[in-house]
């Protein structure tokens, strides 16, 4: 990875409801360091989300806002078709809860990454791409804190986002399949989401040494990215995250926060 010295590791955690258990929360934020917290619109309940924000700040590990489309049966894979206003509302509600609670907790947010369809969404879909920046917008005229928006290579929300100098950090997804356009196969296909952890490695050692992915037909995907995503509700997770982290380190790349 030429002349990249670091890169962030990130995952999605908080997203237990109840008693419902979701994910290695405590395992995973030993190895990461930006941790993606749900909002309670697709997972995390508020007690899940408090106690998951104090293990994070404990833990040293930068804590982002992962708000998502209100649908908590779906778990925020499902589209939905609300309008602009609506879910810049949602957006900015989601993000301000969380960041009340992280205050709490002796800590801030200091990004934003959508969760699941909104997160896709914010790729292709106009509408929904402005709202989730009119969201950031609107937090940072009664804040005075601008947030970068993590998402992956060619968001739509990001072109936007960059036209009012909100920062666009790019990620990638060491546990996910790639189609050759750089797209990431869906996860209602077979072998959408990787589980084995030598090919995770493997991956991810590659990437460090040639910034390259390689996607399901072979291509050889060229990407830069700031950061990289693991999934704490995937088998083995805390296990795959160490796994990554030391083909990194392995390969003289350092883990920080890009935020």
């Amino acid at each position: 990875m030429a002349a990249q010295h670091s890169i962030d590791l990130n995952a999605d955690l908080g997203e237990s409801f109840g008693s419902w258990s979701m994910g290695q929360d405590s395992a995973m934020l030993g190895q990461v360091s930006s941790a993606n917290i749900a909002c309670g619109f697709h997972a995390g309940d508020p007690q899940a989300l408090r106690t998951t924000l104090q293990a994070a700040a404990e833990a040293g590990v930068t804590v982002g806002a992962h708000p998502a489309y209100r649908d908590l049966a779906g778990f925020g894979r499902r589209f939905v078709d609300a309008s602009a206003e609506e879910l810049t509302a949602d957006v900015l509600y989601q993000l301000s809860a969380l960041d009340g609670l992280a205050a709490a907790a002796s800590t801030r947010v200091r990004y934003i990454k959508p969760h699941g369809a909104l997160y896709h969404a914010c790729h292709s879909h106009p509408g929904h791409a402005l709202a989730v920046v009119d969201a950031l917008s609107a937090f940072a005229e009664a804040t005075g804190r601008v947030l970068p928006l993590l998402l992956a290579p060619g968001a739509l929300a990001h072109q936007i986002a960059a036209e009012r100098g909100i920062p666009t950090p790019q990620e990638i997804f060491a546990d996910r399949a790639y189609r050759p356009d750089g797209t990431l196969v869906s996860r209602r296909e077979p072998g959408a989401v990787v589980t084995h952890i030598p090919a995770v490695a493997e991956t991810i050692q590659r990437y460090a040494e040639e910034g390259t992915i390689i996607a399901e037909d072979g291509t050889s995907l060229q990407i830069q990215a700031d950061s990289i995503c693991l999934h704490g509700d995937t088998p083995s997770a805390g296990a795959m995250a160490e796994a990554v982290r030391a083909a990194l380190t392995g390969a003289g790349v350092s883990i920080e926060s890009f935020a």
